[in-house]
């Protein structure tokens, strides 16, 4: 199996375009396809904070359930947006409210497609994926080697949240601790959620989130090449956003 894992568009449309383009794949109807059968991954968070979640939420929906040529695991952005459209109470803030108010501007009977699209992909994905054929686990926040082949409450957490701590920064960011340093694993976990500046490899794991709605780029990690493909955002730079590890780039 050859994967092109993808990391956190945040409704960064355009460069999802662009970084297809960049892989080899071409447009086919209204879904991209490489020549080679190559399938991509996507690690979650694909709305909120950017300009377009709306085309991100049709085209994910397209490519993983109507064509089943795309695979996804959520993320935490994913399940609050579910609990939204679940009539939950969910505060609208934290990228959220961008969502919201692209979901509200649409007619009504688009709003009732654009909510059954979501709930339908959220519903259908897995919590993470483990796939033997590309030796390879995908999991939004990452997991602990522990932890696969669980889908317990604490799992969930993980998966969604990273390893957090129940402390936080000034900012009100969640303090996590670094799961990567203690996986021994063989098998490669491949991940996002936590924005660097470059991706993050240690050990077999790899971060591959690598800003695309802070302004720095939007991030591919293939497989079985073992090798990242990387496109500009089009977006302001925020380095404040990103967060910076020592020794392990």
């Amino acid at each position: 199996m050859k994967l092109d894992v993808i990391g956190d568009v945040h409704g960064c449309v355009e460069e999802l375009h662009n970084l297809f383009r960049k892989l080899g794949y071409s447009k086919t109807g209204s879904i991209y396809v490489h020549p080679d059968g190559r399938t991509p991954v996507f690690v979650g968070d694909i709305t909120d904070r950017g300009p377009d979640s709306i085309a991100s939420i049709k085209l994910v929906y397209e490519m993983v359930v109507n064509s089943r040529k795309a695979k996804y695991v959520p993320g935490n952005h994913c399940n609050k947006l579910y609990r939204y459209f679940l009539g939950n109470n969910v505060k609208e803030r934290h990228g959220l409210e961008t969502t919201v108010a692209e979901y509200k501007a649409l007619p009504p009977a688009e709003r009732d497609s654009i909510r059954q699209q979501f709930m339908d992909l959220y519903e259908q994905a897995p919590l993470y994926l483990v796939l033997p054929e590309a030796d390879a686990v995908i999991a939004h926040a990452g997991i602990k080697q522990s932890y696969i082949g669980r889908t317990d409450k604490k799992v969930k957490t993980f998966v969604l949240y990273g390893d957090i701590s129940g402390e936080f920064h000034p900012d009100g960011r969640p303090i996590r601790r670094d799961w990567a340093k203690h996986y021994h694993g063989d098998q490669w976990i491949v991940y996002g959620h936590t924005p660097v500046k470059q991706p993050r490899i240690v050990g077999k794991t790899i971060n591959i989130d690598t800003g695309c709605v802070f302004g720095n780029a939007l991030t591919a990690f293939r497989l079985p090449e073992e090798e990242t493909v990387s496109i500009p955002s089009e977006q302001p730079l925020h380095e404040e956003k990103f967060h910076y590890h020592q020794n392990n780039l």
